[in-house]
Formats: C-alpha cells, sequence, structure tokens
C-alpha cells in the first residue's frame, strides 16, 4: 500500500454540493478521520487525497473535492481545483442527499458520460430521512449504480462498504482489476522455473490442463526457463541442475512429496495457489485457510468449481479435498458441490468455502465472489491452500508470498489464541 505509486491506483472522485457529507463518506471508506467535516459550508477547501487498500481492488487513491455549488470568495479557485480533477478520476462517486437532484447533479453526470468516466451515486445522510422511492427509481434511470449509505452510522459501516466495493468493483476499469502475473515476477530473467507435472487420470490425453499451459506461457512471457518433470523424476533433475531453480511449483495434491524433495532454501508453491494469487486475493484467501482450524463435525464446507466437468473416480474436489478436511478435523464434514457459473445464493449456511483455482473466470468474476462471501460472513479458501494447510504445509507454500503468509499467520495466532 505505501510504495504503490499515485498513478498505479484507481483515482476515486468524490463529488457533490457542499455540505453533502463528501468528508465524512472519505472518513467512513477509510475508517479514519482525515478530512476535516464541519456542517459550515465550504469546509473542504482544497483537493483532499488519501491513498490506501481498498480490498478486494487493491491499491486506491481518493480524491474529496470542494463543493460544486460553492459561492465563497475563494470558490473560483475552489473550483477550478475541483474540475480539475475531471481529469485524473478513473471512477467517480456523486455524492447526494434524500431527494436532492438539480443542475449541478446533471452537469457531473454529462460530464462523465463525455469522459466515458463510470459513476457511483451514492445517497447520503439516510440516517436523517429515507429517499423517497420515486426519487431511487428517477436516479436508476440515470445510472444503474445508486447506493443509500448513512456516512456516520459505525454500526451498519462494513454494510455501506461492502456495497460500495461490489459496486466499485462492477465499473472499475479492465487496467485496474487485470491479473497479476503468475510466475513471472518470481524469476530473474533469465531465470529458472521447475514445474512439477503430474500425468495421472486428470490430464487430458495428449496434452497439459490449463493452469499448467498458462504458467509455462507466463514464465517465457517474463524471459525466464521452464523445466518441467514428473513428481517421481524430480529428485535426480534436480541432482543434475549445476544451481538450484528460483522456484518449484506443484500440483497441490504431490504437494507433501515435492515438499520433502525439494531444498527449504528453494521457493516452493502449487499451481493453485499461483491461481489463488492470479484471480483473486491471495492474502484473504490465506485467512480463510486458517479458518480450517476452526472446523467441526458436522460443519458444512462449500466446495466451488468454476468449470462443469465429468467428475472422476478419485476426484480432487468431490472426494480427496472432503476425505482430508474429515481427517484433519477428526469428524464428519459435510460438503455440497457448486460446480459451473452458478454461485449459491445461501452462503451463509457455510462454516467455509473452498474454491478451485478459478481458471476459466476472470478476475473480476473470482474478486465479486470473495466479495459475496465476505458479506456472507464466510471464510473462503482454494484448493491448493485447504490442501497445503491439512498437509502441514501451508507455510512452506505461501513462502513466496510475505505479505500473504503474514496475513496467515496473524489469522492463525488469533484463531488458536481464542
Amino acid at each position: 500500500m505505501d510504495t504503490t505509486p499515485k498513478g498505479n491506483r484507481l483515482h476515486i472522485a468524490l463529488l457533490g454540493r457542499t455540505n453533502v457529507g463528501k468528508s465524512s463518506f472519505l472518513n467512513m471508506m477509510i475508517g479514519q478521520d482525515v478530512a476535516i467535516t464541519s456542517p459550515i459550508a465550504g469546509t473542504t477547501t482544497d483537493v483532499v487525497e488519501k491513498a490506501m487498500e481498498l480490498l478486494p481492488l487493491g491499491p486506491v487513491l481518493f480524491l474529496d473535492t470542494a463543493g460544486l455549488d460553492d459561492t465563497s470568495e475563494l470558490s473560483e479557485l475552489r473550483l477550478g481545483k475541483t474540475a480539475k480533477i475531471f481529469d485524473r478520476a478513473d471512477v467517480a462517486i456523486l455524492v447526494t442527499e434524500p431527494d436532492v437532484w438539480g443542475n449541478y447533479e446533471e452537469e457531473v453526470l454529462a460530464e462523465m458520460e463525455k469522459r466515458k468516466i463510470p459513476v457511483i451515486v451514492a445517497i447520503n445522510k439516510i440516517d436523517l430521512h429515507n429517499p423517497s422511492e420515486s426519487f431511487i427509481r428517477t436516479l436508476k434511470e440515470k445510472t444503474s449504480h445508486v447506493v443509500p449509505v448513512s456516512s456516520i452510522d459505525p454500526a451498519r459501516r462494513n454494510y455501506f462498504l461492502d456495497t460500495l466495493k461490489r459496486q466499485l468493483l462492477e465499473i472499475a476499469p479492465d487496467d485496474f482489476v487485470q491479473p497479476p502475473s503468475l510466475v513471472g515476477d518470481l524469476l530473474p530473467p533469465g531465470g529458472l522455473a521447475v514445474l512439477v507435472v503430474p500425468i495421472d487420470l486428470q490430464a487430458p490425453k495428449g496434452r497439459l490442463i490449463l493452469p499448467q499451459v498458462q504458467t509455462i506461457r507466463d514464465a517465457l512471457d517474463n524471459d525466464a526457463a521452464v523445466l518441467i518433470v514428473k513428481e517421481r523424476e524430480l529428485p535426480t533433475t534436480l541432482s543434475l541442475l549445476n544451481r538450484p531453480p528460483d522456484v518449484v511449483v506443484c500440483d497441490s495434491q504431490a504437494i507433501l512429496k515435492v515438499s520433502a524433495d525439494v531444498s527449504p532454501a528453494i521457493p516452493l508453491t502449487t499451481f493453485s495457489i499461483l491461481f489463488a494469487r492470479q484471480k483473486g486475493d491471495l492474502a484473504t484467501a490465506a485467512e480463510g485457510a486458517a479458518q480450517i482450524e476452526t472446523l467441526q463435525s458436522g460443519d458444512r464446507v462449500l466446495i466451488a468449481e468454476a468449470c462443469s466437468h465429468h467428475p472422476l473416480q478419485d476426484d480432487i474436489g468431490r472426494v480427496k479435498i472432503p476425505r482430508w478436511l474429515k481427517q484433519y478435523v477428526g469428524g464428519d464434514i459435510r460438503t455440497d458441490v457448486s460446480a459451473g457459473r452458478d454461485y449459491p445464493a445461501n452462503l451463509r449456511d457455510y462454516k467455509l468455502i473452498i474454491h478451485c483455482g478459478g481458471c476459466m473466470l476472470t478476475r473480476r468474476e473470482m474478486l465479486s465472489r470473495m466479495q459475496q462471501a465476505r458479506e456472507a460472513n464466510v471464510p473462503v479458501t482454494n484448493y491448493g491452500l485447504a490442501i497445503s494447510f491439512t498437509q502441514g504445509v501451508a507455510r512452506r507454500t505461501l513462502s513466496p508470498f510475505p505479505s500473504a503468509l503474514l496475513a496467515f499467520e496473524r489469522k492463525l495466532k488469533q484463531i488458536r489464541s481464542s
């Protein structure tokens, strides 16, 4: 969060009339009092910038502006700076009040439409009175992104924040929802990745599965070399190298054997964990893996698959992961399977969601699924992390990703001390 330059952040402009609560809205969003608030119109005299990490979007920069209808002596200078924000904004949040809409708001929408900048209308101050149905209906005819909020209601902050995050995720430009590298950033130019690829019943005849192919391509795109081997041949292959590889990536089901064959000094992870990072939020998934520690006999777990496939005899999602969970917990764990593009509406019924790598989903879709789980207050992790945890090697497979490892360690310590 601290090192991401402004130019790489999603710029979110807060716009609206004076005294509609833009600064209070900003304070609510970031959970800190960084903007001065006052009932006196024109309190915000200059653009207030606040950089933060807004998961699941990532690094953002909020731009709190002077009121569009400022009539003070310095209004011309203030409004000039506010207008320049239009040049910087990637998305805009237009803050208004219940049943208050006029030329100022119409002008903002028109300007944003001309610039092709997506807009969320936040109806603030619903603690004072609720907006009328006709008002909301009128706004939804102008934009599909309308969110009623109260910026001074701490009890409902998380609810308002989750709703706004979902809306931001929907409208954020693709450039800010693009997936990070799979393995390329773990490799120096000219580096070497050893990929441990099992050839079993789930491997398609004559070809590799999509995650393996994409990992190979990503390494090549980043000017690195790839060595591919089956798990039985791994020790011999490593002994033939004149230097250690920069990273070893293996299938999640082989992690116990591979971790024993690979020196602790060599970074090791799994294909599924690489995809948990590229498609979603790895730190959140790591915290979700720690929640396996809280499972008890009789708990319900959702196994979520992004694609539909014919289940095999020893299917990883339907057979192996449920078996490993039961062995770890020492009791019966009830598992349901959701396959394809459909995502259950009854997420609150589950103690944990274990998602596949999501190679068939866009990052936006995966982040949306994780956000839905958060709103239902259900932890979510993925296949690779769940398997690593039940096999006792989660710290090892998270070691190439320090921030995710830290999130995992903190959550596990919190769970075990409670």
